[in-house]
């Protein structure tokens, strides 16, 4: 009676994403284990070690790589655990996991890793040693607390790598559209790159290498999880619209609760997920089976990608 009278009751609007008892069995059944023998990857979550199962993978499968590796921060991960290392040895941890996925990748494939300013020039020297680097994004998290001796640390960086000169990317697919502050029109009075809505004068933008449009998954999100690190499903659409045609195939091999795998489904691309904590991958089957009948991304309609704060905002 004193555990039920302390148990913390769920604000109404808190939409994060939990199992219920009987869920458990049902999404366990569909996960791919270190004993199971299937070889059929194609939209499964595999509840096991990266470094075991990427030299298990068929080569020359995947057309894009998406790695949230741990930053080199002592951090907890549901069961698990990372400690920080020298930023030398952090570099041997990440290429003893990035060399193995060479194989795997086809040679237009292209390839984004996470990092924070701390773990963001090992991934540079390792990444290079490898593949062949395009460019670095770096994109705004709006939350985190202050810091009374530093910076805010606000942003993160997500490192954009090819395996050739020859790889598919869709400019188009990503623009962004963003609220016009001074509307200029032509000689007649028409607008000047931008049109006039309901809800006020947009433009289209190109995409850049700096994104301020994203939300980092919070409580009253329907994507949100428990997972410390969650990133956010508009993150991932972008990087899947860009360096993916439909069907194509993608890989993450850091898959935490799943919304490389979420954002794969509800964009008609295949996925291969791999995750040590298994309630991890149980949320990701549930987050899988919610994309069914919602496949919507926050932020993301009618083809473009919309300014933070802007959609449907008169």
């Amino acid at each position: 009676m004193i555990a039920q009278a302390n148990k913390k009751e769920r604000a109404p609007r808190n939409r994060t994403i939990k199992l219920a008892e009987r869920e458990t069995e049902i999404y366990r059944s569909r996960l791919i284990y270190s004993n199971d023998d299937s070889t059929d990857y194609r939209n499964k979550i595999i509840c096991g070690d990266a470094f075991e199962w990427l030299k298990k993978l068929p080569e020359k499968t995947f057309d894009l790589l998406f790695a949230d590796p741990p930053y080199n921060l002592t951090k907890n991960f549901g069961e698990n655990s990372f400690r920080q290392t020298s930023l030398s040895q952090y570099e041997t941890w990440l290429d003893s996991w990035l060399k193995e996925t060479v194989r795997l990748l086809k040679p237009t494939a292209s390839i984004y890793i996470c990092g924070d300013w701390r773990s963001s020039s090992a991934i540079q020297r390792v990444g290079i040693e490898h593949f062949r680097l395009q460019n670095r994004i770096t994109w705004e998290r709006e939350k985190g607390r202050g810091a009374n001796k530093n910076w805010k640390n606000s942003s993160e960086d997500v490192w954009f790598f090819t395996v050739t000169d020859d790889y598919f990317f869709d400019a188009e697919a990503v623009k962004i559209k963003r609220r016009v502050i001074a509307p200029y029109t032509d000689e007649n009075g028409a607008p000047k790159d931008w049109e006039k809505s309901a809800n006020g004068n947009f433009r289209l933008t190109s995409p850049s290498n700096l994104w301020t449009d994203l939300t980092v998954p919070f409580w009253s999100m329907p994507e949100n999880t428990a997972h410390p690190t969650q990133k956010p499903e508009k993150l991932l659409a972008k990087i899947i619209l860009a360096s993916t045609r439909e069907n194509d195939l993608i890989l993450d091999p850091f898959a935490g609760s799943g919304t490389t795998a979420v954002a794969a489904k509800k964009l008609n691309r295949g996925y291969v997920g791999i995750e040590r904590d298994e309630n991890y991958c149980l949320l990701t089957e549930k987050r899988l089976d919610l994309a069914e009948t919602d496949c919507t991304i926050q932020g993301f309609s009618d083809g473009v990608f919309w300014e933070r704060n802007t959609q449907n905002r008169k």
